[in-house]
């Protein structure tokens, strides 16, 4: 019985451990290079959400505008969560976003995470839906492990 408890208490260890670990900023990938666009002020909001902790502590709120046609994604200065490898920004399908082992088919990711923390803003592609979402969240796609997450509605 203390060896389940302490193989529990191992394994949750490893997965925390090693999704804090810090990325080397000179590392690029094409295929993830996010379509970053600095903050600036907007012509209409729309959709907000708040973060909600889920792997590690994450905090502060996003909000969804249209500037000129184009969408983004913006996170508040309030925004914070821990460092860890490969760090996305996603669109999950429901509201609520598992822990770790969220399957492909269930969300889209928008960008690479810019920072851990404060103001930052993401494009999104005419061809979202956001309908088809109901939240944002912070992904560590290495370990496929949710650091925390935005439910929105429509």
């Amino acid at each position: 019985m203390k060896f389940k408890h302490f193989a529990i208490f191992s394994i949750a260890t490893l997965l925390i451990v090693g999704c804090t670990k810090q990325v080397s900023s000179n590392q690029t990938n094409p295929e993830t290079t996010p379509a970053v666009v600095t903050a600036q002020s907007t012509t209409s909001a729309a959709k907000t959400g708040v973060f909600k902790s889920a792997e590690q502590p994450t905090q502060g709120m996003i909000k969804f505008v249209t500037e000129k046609g184009q969408r983004y994604l913006e996170f508040d200065q309030n925004f914070k969560t821990n460092r860890g490898p490969d760090l996305f920004v996603i669109l999950y399908r429901n509201s609520t976003v598992p822990v770790s082992g969220i399957k492909e088919k269930d969300y889209m990711r928008i960008a690479r995470l810019q920072k851990i923390s404060g103001t930052q803003r993401y494009a999104i592609p005419s061809n979202v839906k956001l309908e088809e979402f109901k939240s944002v969240a912070v992904w560590c796609r290495a370990f496929n492990a949710t650091f925390g997450y935005a439910p929105y509605t429509l």
